[in-house]
């Protein structure tokens, strides 16, 4: 079993350092910290993710109307233009 590129026996052993340093007592304390942290990265991540979403999709929605009105902008400058030239006529 790997976790973060750590075996069984690096986890024990890290896990057996932690108990000496914070105690039995603190160790309940300690994955109560851990876990609220880990869900508030979590938490994070969800929402810088649904703001990129957001922005992509307002994106391409303006792609999207940009190219619907370059046809149109087009036919309009045509049509400016042969006014002008019937103007001058």
């Amino acid at each position: 079993m790997k976790f973060l590129g750590l075996g069984a026996p690096e986890l024990v052993v890290i896990l057996i350092i932690v108990l000496i340093i914070f105690g039995p007592k603190n160790l309940p304390k300690l994955g109560k910290a851990i876990g609220k942290g880990v869900s508030g990265l979590r938490k994070g991540v969800e929402s810088g993710k649904e703001k990129i979403d957001e922005k992509f999709e307002e994106v391409e929605e303006e792609k999207a109307e940009e190219s619907a009105a370059e046809p149109v902008e087009a036919e309009y400058e045509e049509a400016a233009d042969s006014a002008d030239e019937q103007k001058q006529d």
